[in-house]
Parts: structure tokens; sequence; C-alpha cells
């Protein structure tokens, strides 16, 4: 009778230890679904802001046109990274795929460089700074780089949170039971150069 009891004991005592580590597995699992969906939706607000740049371009392109027809080189330069930005494929999960990353972010970079060359040919006409077209557009250019900063800002927050999550123990162990479904999610650097302070000459 009393070797029935402890069997019994010892029993419950393996039957609690199981829905513990059960409980365990699915917490874990469940706190990463949610925090890898939190960093895909910050991703869709990444991918938004660089959109609404896109759409600015050639509005801004073709009124910088207008006063600085003789610029050519500058212009093609900003449309070719514009359209190299729009080649890229991202697949459903671009921050899990390190190398799709590195392309999207040089292409954006790319961008970045070809509109502060345009802007440096703006410096040139000051008849086209006073249009009230290209003040707007300057406008939402400048409001859209911001939100491009805070968005990159804020996606790289919801990836610390989910690589935190995912590197911790025991989570680390469900994570890799699970492949590519939870890899580790690259983050936005800044561009090469960005270290050195741009020179200002008068």
């Amino acid at each position: 009778m009393q070797k029935k009891f402890i069997g019994l004991g010892c029993l419950g005592v393996l039957v609690l230890l199981v829905v513990i580590l059960v409980a365990s597995v699915i917490g874990s699992y469940n706190g990463l679904v949610s925090l890898d969906q939190k960093a895909l939706s910050q991703w869709a607000q990444v991918e938004n802001a660089y959109q609404r740049r896109a759409d600015l371009i050639p509005n801004l392109v073709e009124t910088v046109k207008g006063a600085a027809a003789f610029e050519k080189e500058t212009f093609t330069a900003v449309t070719e990274a514009r359209a190299k930005v729009g080649q890229i494929n991202l697949g459903s999960n671009p921050a899990s795929n390190p190398e799709a990353f590195a392309k999207f972010q040089q292409a954006q970079d790319g961008l970045s460089s070809a509109l502060s060359r345009l802007m440096v040919v703006v410096e040139k006409y000051p008849d086209l700074k006073a249009t009230q077209n290209f003040r707007d557009l300057q406008v939402q250019l400048e409001g859209t780089e911001n939100r491009i900063s805070v968005e990159r800002m804020r996606f790289n927050e919801a990836a610390q949170a989910f690589n935190t999550k995912r590197m911790r123990f025991p989570t680390v162990i469900i994570a890799n039971f699970f492949g590519d479904r939870f890899r580790e999610k690259a983050y936005f650097k800044s561009q090469a150069g960005a270290e050195t302070a741009p020179k200002v000459q008068f």
C-alpha cells in the first residue's frame, strides 16, 4: 500500500514537471511570436516611410529639372538610385535575412546620397529655392527623412527586444528548434562615414 502511494507521488511529480515544461515551451514560443510580429509591424512602418520618400522623389526631380535643366547627371543618379531601391525583393521577413537586409540598406543609403547631391545642385539656384512648389516638396522630403530616422530607430528597438528574448535560456533552445521561423533580426546601421562630422565651408 505504501509503495502504491510512493508510486503515485512520483507519477504526480513527473506529471507536474511535464506540465511546467510544456507551459514554459508554450510561453517562450508565444513570447517569440509576439515580439516577431511587433518587429514585422515596425518593419512595415519603415517600408511605409521609405515608400513615401520614393513617391516624393519624381515630383522633386521634375521641379528641380525645370530650373536646372543642364544638371542631367544628378537627376540620372537620383532616378537610378530610386530604381535600384524598387528592384530589391525583400521577401516576407527581410530582417531575418541578413543578405537581403544589407542590400536593402545599401540601396536606401545610395538613394540618400543621390538626394544629398540633388540638394547641393539646388543651392546653385536661388530662384528655385524661392518657388512655392519646391519649398513644399523640400519640407515634405525633410519630414519624410525624419520619419525614416524615427521608424528605423523603432525597428531597431523591436529587433533588439526580439533578439534579447531569443538569445535567453531556455528560449534559445526553442527558437533553434523552429529553425528559420525565429532567426535573429538584423539592425539598421549608420551609413559608412557617418561617424565623421561633415565639413562646413563658407
